[in-house]
């Protein structure tokens, strides 16, 4: 780096010093720091300049740059050029001294720039500070620091200035007048005198050797005096501190005379301090260095001093040490430094007043006394060597103390004394074992408090701090070794000594190592010079034990055994070899291993094996009897110990099975049944181990005692052996029967197996079995444990497979009734676990259990297991986790014993089957055990499959479906375990296939790496891994199990694990798509049987699972879905009909089931006649199910949005089948089971949907019709009441007809391919079918949109063709439809107009009857045509209507029922539009008359006029008066205008009309212009003489009288004929009617009304 770019990086960071926040601060002076490391002459000048450059710069600034540059100064001075040095040393000399004010940070942060470079450059640095001392006036505070600093900091470059500096500093003593200049000049001073004590030590490495303590001592004193008698009184604490702290350095200046002289005076001022200031330290120290300097002159005047020196250190070194305030344990220090001084110039004076204070019961004086005592001891050893058995002896009251800050204390000063020879002394050996007693106190005893400066507690412990003075004092201490062996040995075997084994091993392995060392004879011990010592069976029981839990006590184990190694030569001679490769290996073991994961059997085990290979090298008998004496007698030392107690009862086992004295053995055998404290359960598995392993070697004996002891009274609760069992209570007894069961039980398990089956039954189990019925559950759980070991004994022999064991039955029996008489919710003994042990072992043995037998015992051990808490934490106890592991593992093992039993896929799903509750339990904690032993299983059965030829294996369906749900558990074991199960079933459908064990099949190894999938707690990550499962089992599954497979996953469906529920829906839904094409077959029952679970099942989330499952079986098996799903009862379950709607997502799949639905509705007859009629008139009509059933799987499907591309594309086909459907549904009846149904009420599950056939089908049209687009249509229906009108018999013609309006107008553009669809409809065996589609097509012609789509020669073509239909409905419809071409396409009537009116005349011919509906139809429709017709289209029929119109008016009867209610309906009627057809009928008899005038001959006219003489005849008689209206229209027409005329007059709408006077007006211009038709008229009106009508045969005689003829012409003036007939109406008319042969006045009256209106002017005369 350049210079110049060095300098902008130094101003740059200098330029960011500035920054307000403190830590940019702190990184840019660090920055800086780094760069003046590299650069540090640049970097210093670019800080200078600054500096200079920016005067008004912030004093916080300026103290940054400042301390930057001390710390690059610190290391980097030496390579300063004096240029550089020069200008840093002016620049922090200006900076220190720029404000006489006292701003600390700045003016430090220069003085250590200046003490920096003073390192190097003093000269300079000196030149400079004495510069700014000026005579007589007060300097700088800082200058003050800065000399003082470089005193310390360089002594050997300021202490030749001195002389000039307090030249300088003296005379302003007296004027200093502020505590702080005062403070500075006693540091200064303080720092003067210890600079100067420092050069005058070191005078061999100083400049200037010839420098004596003389150069200084009068400057000195004059400044002493000044401090101690004027500033010392000051008020000030912190004045007097500052002097106190200075006169301590300054006494070792002072001349010897001069000091001696203040001595006096100076000492008890000092001591008077420690009562003003709460911080001595200062003091201390201080007093320490006057001390100090005292004795170093030979001051006689400290003696006088001495008790007041004492009493005031003594009362400091008591304080309370606070590990918080460091100056405290500082001044303990310096105290201490002052006891040391007084201690080496007056020891006895010291003594004579430290020991007295230890016998005082203060605590703090105690241990502040035994702190001094041991410095003193330390440090002034010599002045202390002949005090020593005074100071020993006044040690006694303190080592009975049990203060542990007092033990502390007493501790460490019996360490000194170690060392310095004392315990070598007489007395001694209380101290040893004071010390061992520390070591043995237990941890849970110690001191909670931490000690001082400690961060561990338990480090400054009495036992810590003792067991670390132990091994110190026999490893460091040379002189130690001749006391401390072989005396520590004493401490192994007493119990109270038992915590401290650890050190007293280490020490004593150390000592022995050392003696081994000098030589054999110094190693060998003396027992007889040692009569205290343990011998060494005791030594080797104690050891050996002790070791049986190595971990405890520090790891006494590991220690005890490396002693037992050591002292071999001590214990047997022939020990030797083989200790020293046994002991190693065992001492590796435990290496391996930590308290946590020791096996502690093993342990015992390979200590026991220790042991008996060490008596099989000995093999003297004596001396293992011996041994096992010593052992017996060490049993009640380990009361408090039981875990170690069992290993001494194991060891004193393996000791008698050493022994060859059988007397010895049954002797000590008696003595431990006699003795043993039965009450303690550890004590009682150890007594019984201890027979078991003696039983290896003294099978008889053993039993032999047991037998002895249990014919004793024990049992009888009297006196027995000894008579130490006669105060024994029940409980007791219980114990005791509950160790020799025990016992028996580990004879059985540890005895040769050649021998134990002879005694099994006989001697064994026939002393276990007869306390089965006990209810103590300490003596069951014995009872248990020693079957299991007998049964464990019987399988292991050799000749286990020729043994017929004939309590089998009954100690499986006996167990099972155990495991149930456990709690179901906890586990608290191990009575399950040794009870499902046992029966595992019995299962191997013969004879084999039967079936129920089994079953049992698997039923009632997965009940005890499986219903418990889940598995305990390691926080509510390792002992609880415990049992509870090895519980389950204990249920494993006798599961697969039994599976073992029956290797088959059989024997497999019998298993499965037990476990299957529990799988499927609402508990996860079951479910997880459950899935964990079934995976277990599975594994067990994978791994010893033995396949010997090809086989199915059946039930893997079964199996797969119930597993593979669990893969979305909530538990994430469970998840785990069941991909586990799928794993090992899929390998073992390979291997039934013939593939080999170790075959790995890629998509079976799959399932492996998904299990990571199903660790996440993600939903989508979940249910993704279980789909990918699904495809897996698909695509390894063998045909033949899918539909095991799907029907055990429906199950599933209902599974209260709302997970595992969706999980089988996903995989049932993977299982369709990928192996759904082989299921056709299948289809009904999976349809069946997925819509029962349906109907079960509760999740939200099944509806749409099994909706795809239905939508892709459909997709593959369309019509057996669909034929399935019709299946269905009706009404239909809300299930059913989502199903349907399933069908409709896909609009291809849509339209194929549509289809499928339009083929079944079309197929079946829609109704079936029931012959109920046979008891009554006519048959009921009962709808079939099937297309019922299709009906209303239409609705469901077309109710779906997403079907709706499917209506489009069916839209014709749909309209016309729905269309016929609604109407051969008219009136037809539901099934009797149907009408019972409707009549209850459905069910909630069931739809709401109205199942009557007929309202069904209107329903399913409507949806269609709503799905297709015309919603146009459905609202124009809704508006008109068309809906219910095709739901009625009554209706069901108009409501066609409004449909048909409502698609024309509407939906015209889809009526071609209807109508296409409709032409075959004409031929339909149903005539309410022909009649609803003619009068749809009838309709259609209404309206102009059968022209703009050019259906009209197609709709008159089809309707011509049923012109000869036997159905009159349909002919008069037919009529209709072509009369309604008049309104439709009124242009196109003249083109089809002979077709039209030949097709009306047709329908006036129609039967018999002349008012038939045809008929009149045809009038009708002929009415309003004969007006758009051509004139020459009319003359052929003319005369034929004329005829035909006649019988019309002559029967007025009938035309009071059917032509006035039907044809001429007047307002009020349900058909209103007849009555402007009447007006056009009767506008059609003005055309045809008119037509008649030019066309017909005049013969003709005879019977045009008579068939239109009705006309006059009931003009009055009818109401609306259309005749009136036919006369009037027609009247031009008739050639006589004098009659048309009248005809207006008279005939006038909305006018009473003169009955009289019109036929008077009216039969004058008939006889004037008509007279040859006079004759014809006549004749006619003779017929209406007997009319049904009054007024009609009232009114014929009027008109025939109105054609007599003519007078002659002079007549013309004569009166009229019976003029008085209009007074009395009817009279003259009766009378004239009788003559002619009609009916009487009688009839002449007013009319009835049950026969019709009378004439209205018949009151009025003629």
């Amino acid at each position: 780096m350049t210079e110049s770019s060095m300098k902008k990086l130094a101003s740059t960071l200098l330029d960011a010093i500035t920054d307000k926040d403190p830590l940019v601060q702190e990184q840019v002076c660090s920055a800086l720091c780094s760069l003046g490391e590299a650069r540090p002459v640049e970097t210093l000048r670019a800080c200078e300049e600054y500096l200079r450059q920016h005067d008004k710069l912030a004093h916080p600034y300026r103290a940054a740059v400042l301390r930057a540059m001390e710390r690059v100064l610190s290391s980097r001075a030496s390579e300063l050029d004096k240029d550089t040095a020069s200008t840093i040393i002016l620049l922090a000399s200006s900076e220190m001294t720029k404000t006489k004010d006292l701003v600390w940070d700045w003016q430090q942060a220069a003085s250590g720039v200046l003490v920096a470079v003073g390192r190097q450059f003093i000269s300079k640095v000196m030149e400079e500070l004495l510069r700014r001392l000026h005579p007589g006036t007060l300097p700088h505070c800082a200058v003050l620091h800065t000399l003082a600093s470089l005193s310390v900091a360089n002594a050997f470059g300021v202490v030749p200035f001195l002389p000039s500096v307090l030249s300088s500093l003296l005379p302003v003593l007296g004027v200093a007048k502020q505590d702080t200049v005062r403070v500075a000049f006693c540091s200064a001073l303080q720092r003067f005198s210890e600079g100067a004590l420092e050069y005058l030590a070191n005078l061999d490495r100083a400049p200037d050797p010839t420098v004596r303590k003389d150069a200084f001592a009068t400057d000195i004193f004059s400044a002493y005096d000044v401090l101690f008698h004027q500033w010392l009184q000051s008020r000030e604490a912190k004045l007097r501190l500052a002097v106190v702290e200075a006169l301590g350095p300054m006494s070792h200046l002072l001349p010897s005379e001069r000091l001696e002289e203040q001595l006096p005076k100076l000492l008890p001022g000092i001591l008077a301090l420690y009562k003003k200031h709460a911080e001595t330290f200062y003091l201390s120290k201080s007093l320490g260095q006057i001390l100090e300097a005292a004795v170093s002159v030979g001051s006689r005047t400290l003696e006088t001093q001495l008790d007041a020196l004492l009493a005031a250190l003594h009362s400091q070194i008591c304080v309370p040490v606070e590990s918080s305030s460091p100056l405290v344990m500082s001044n303990q220090k310096e105290v201490l430094r002052c006891f040391t001084v007084l201690a080496c110039s007056s020891p006895d004076r010291l003594l004579a007043f430290l020991l007295p204070r230890l016998d005082t019961s203060n605590e703090r004086t105690r241990v502040g006394t035994l702190q001094v005592v041991r410095h003193v001891i330390n440090s002034a050893a010599a002045q202390m060597e002949d005090k020593k058995p005074f100071i020993l002896s006044s040690m006694r009251l303190p080592l009975l103390d049990t203060n542990s800050k007092v033990k502390r204390a007493v501790v460490q000063v019996i360490s000194a004394m170690a060392h310095h020879g004392y315990l070598e002394q007489p007395g001694g050996e209380a101290m040893i074992e004071y010390i061992v007693q520390q070591c043995a106190l237990p941890p849970e005893q110690e001191p909670e408090k931490p000690g001082p400066g400690s961060k561990d507690p338990k480090a400054d412990s009495v036992r810590a701090i003792s067991v670390r003075t132990l091994y110190l004092v026999s490893t460091t201490v040379d002189r130690m070794s001749h006391v401390l062996w072989p005396y520590l040995l004493q401490f192994l075997t007493p119990v109270r000594f038992t915590g401290a084994l650890t050190p007293l091993c280490r020490s004593l392995v150390h000592l022995a190592q050392k003696r081994q060392e000098a030589g054999a004879d110094a190693f060998l011990i003396q027992y007889d010079a040692h009569a205290s010592l343990p011998s060494p069976y005791a030594v080797t029981g104690r050891l050996l034990v002790v070791s049986s839990s190595p971990y405890l006590g520090d790891g006494r184990g590991a220690a005890a055994l490396r002693l037992l190694s050591v002292l071999h030569p001590n214990i047997h001679p022939l020990l030797g070899q083989h200790w020293e490769t046994t002991v190693p290996l065992l001492l590796g073991y435990l290496d391996e291993h930590t308290e946590e994961t020791l096996p502690q059997e093993e342990w015992e085990e390979k200590l026991l094996m220790f042991l008996r290979d060490t008596l099989a090298i000995i093999s003297d008998n004596a001396w293992i009897c011996q041994l096992s004496l010593e052992l017996c007698r060490q049993l009640p030392c380990y009361d408090e110990a039981p875990q170690e107690k069992n290993f001494l009862y194991k060891c004193i086992g393996t000791t008698l099975g050493a022994a060859s004295s059988k007397e010895v053995v049954r002797k000590h055998l008696q003595e431990l049944l006699e003795t043993a404290r039965y009450q303690e359960e550890a004590e009682r598995e150890g007594l019984a181990c201890c027979f078991g392993i003696c039983a290896i070697s003294h099978l008889e004996d053993t039993l032999a005692q047991l037998e002895d002891f249990v014919r004793s009274e024990v049992f009888r609760k009297s006196i027995g052996i000894l008579n130490i069992f006669k105060d024994r209570s029940e409980n007791e007894v219980e114990k005791v029967k509950s160790a020799l069961i025990l016992c028996y039980g580990h004879v059985a398990a540890r005895a040769p197996r050649e021998l134990v089956l002879a005694k099994v039954e006989s001697d064994i189990l026939r002393n276990i079995c007869q306390h089965f019925s006990t209810k103590d559950p300490a003596l069951k759980l014995c009872l248990v444990q020693s079957v299991c070991m007998v049964s464990r004994a019987i399988c292991s022999s050799t000749q286990a497979g020729s043994f017929h064991f004939t309590r089998k039955a009954e100690l499986v029996a006996q167990m099972m009734e155990f495991i149930r008489a456990e709690p179901p919710d906890s586990l608290r003994t191990p009575i399950r676990k040794k009870a499902m042990l046992t029966c595992t072992y019995l299962v191997s043995v013969e004879p084999a259990l039967d079936e129920q037998a089994r079953a049992d015992v698997i039923h009632g051990c997965l009940h005890s297991i499986m219903a418990l808490l889940p598995e305990p934490k390691e926080e509510d106890g390792g002992c609880q986790k415990s049992l509870y592991l090895e519980t389950l593992h204990a249920l494993e093992d006798l599961l697969t014993s039994l599976l073992q039993r029956n290797m088959t896929p059989q024997g497999l799903q019998i298993m499965i089957e037990h476990l299957s509750p529990w799988i499927k339990s609402p508990r996860g904690h079951e479910r997880a055990r459950a899935l964990g032993l079934s995976a277990l299983l599975l594994r067990y059965f994978l791994e010893h499959l033995r396949v010997s030829a090809l086989v199915p294996f059946h039930n893997l369906g079964l199996l797969i479906g119930l597993f593979s749900p669990r893969c979305a558990d909530l538990w994430p074991a469970t998840r785990q375990e069941a991909v586990d199960c799928v794993y090992s079933l899929l390998y073992l459908q390979l291997g039934y296939e013939g593939f080999s064990r170790d075959y790995r099949d890629d998509v079976a190894e799959r399932l492996l790496s998904l299990k990571d999938g199903l660790v996440h707690p993600d939903p989508a990550i979940l249910f993704h891994t279980c789909h990918s499962v699904g495809q897996i089992i698909a695509k390894r599954l063998p045909p033949d199990q899918l539909i095991s497979l799907l029907l055990t996953m429906f199950e599933a469906l209902g599974d209260p694990e709302k997970n595992c529920s969706r999980a089988a829906t996903v995989m049932i839904n993977c299982l369709l798509q990928e192996r759904g094409g082989v299921l056709q077959e299948k289809v009904p029952e999976i349809v069946s049987v997925l819509r029962s679970k349906l109907q079960e099942a509760q999740g939200e989330h099944v509806l749409p699972a099994a909706q795809h499952s239905v939508y892709l079986l459909a997709t593959q098996h369309c019509a057996a879905v669909v034929s399935s799903l019709l299946g269905s009862p009706l009404p239909l379950d809300s299930h059913t009909c989502m199903l349907w709607r399933a069908l409709a997502v896909e609009p291809r799949l849509a339209a194929q089931v549509l289809g499928l639905l339009l083929e079944k509705m079309s197929r079946d007859v829609p109704f079936k006649e029931s012959r109920a009629f046979l008891l009554g008139r006519t048959p009921d009509r009962v709808a079939t199910l099937l297309p019922l059933s299709a009906t209303c799987a239409l609705f469901e499907v077309m109710s779906t949005p997403a079907a709706g591309p499917a209506v489009l594309e069916l839209y014709p086909q749909l309209f016309v089948v729905l269309l016929l459907r609604v109407s051969c549904t008219v009136g037809v009846q539901l099934p009797r089971n149907l009408q019972a149904q409707e009549r209850r009420g459905a069910s909630p599950a069931l739809a709401t949907r109205n199942l009557e056939p007929c309202s069904s089908a209107v329903d399913t049209l409507r949806s269609m019709l709503l799905r297709s687009g015309s919603e146009d249509v459905v609202q124009r229906m809704d508006l008109e009441g068309g809906w219910e009108l095709l739901r009625t018999s009554a209706g069901h013609e108009e409501g066609a007809t409004r449909l048909a309006r409502a698609m024309a107008e509407h939906a015209g553009p889809r009526l071609p391919l209807v109508l296409k669809t409709l032409a075959c409809t004409h031929s339909s065996a149903y005539e309410n079918q022909r009649v609803t589609t003619t009068a749809f097509l009838a309709e259609l012609l209404n309206s102009n949109v059968a022209n703009d789509l050019m259906l009209l020669d197609s709709l008159l073509e089809s309707l011509a063709a049923r012109q000869k239909d036997t159905c009159a409905s349909v002919r008069r419809l037919v009529l209709r439809g072509l009369a309604n071409l008049a309104s439709g396409c009124p242009d196109k009537v003249r083109t089809h107009g002979p077709q039209l009116l030949t097709a009306m005349i047709g329908g006036l011919d129609d039967g018999d009857n002349p008012h038939s509906p045809v008929a009149l139809e045809a009038m009708l429709g002929l009415a309003r045509l004969v007006h758009l017709v051509e004139s020459w289209d009319l003359r052929s029929g003319l005369l034929h209507v004329a005829i035909r119109i006649r019988p019309f008016f002559d029967s007025v009867t009938v035309e009071s029922a059917d032509l006035q209610g039907c044809c001429f309906a007047g307002p009020g009627s349900p058909h209103p539009r007849r009555w402007s057809s009447g007006r056009h009928l009767s506008a059609s008899l003005g055309t045809l008359t008119r037509s008649a005038t030019e066309t017909v001959r005049t013969s003709s006219w005879t019977r045009w006029w008579a068939g239109w003489r009705p006309c006059c005849c009931t003009c009055r008689t009818l109401r609306p008066p259309w005749p009136a209206f036919a006369l009037r229209m027609c009247g031009p027409n008739l050639a006589c205008e004098e009659l048309s005329a009248a005809f207006q007059k008279h005939l006038q709408e909305g006018r009473a009309l003169h009955f009289g006077e019109f036929l008077n007006t009216t039969c004058k211009h008939l006889m004037h212009h008509f007279p040859d038709l006079l004759g014809r008229l006549l004749t006619t009106c003779l017929f209406y003489f007997k009319s049904s009508w009054e007024n009609v045969r009232a009114a014929a005689p009027l008109f025939t009288g109105k054609h007599h003829p003519l007078p002659h012409p002079h007549a013309a003036r004569q009166p009229r004929l019976m003029p008085p007939l209009h007074r009395v109406p009817g009279a003259a008319l009766g009378a004239q009617a009788a003559a002619a042969g009609g009916p009487g006045p009688a009839h002449c009256g007013a009319p009835d009304p049950a026969e019709g209106p009378g004439p209205r002017g018949a009151d009025e005369g003629c």
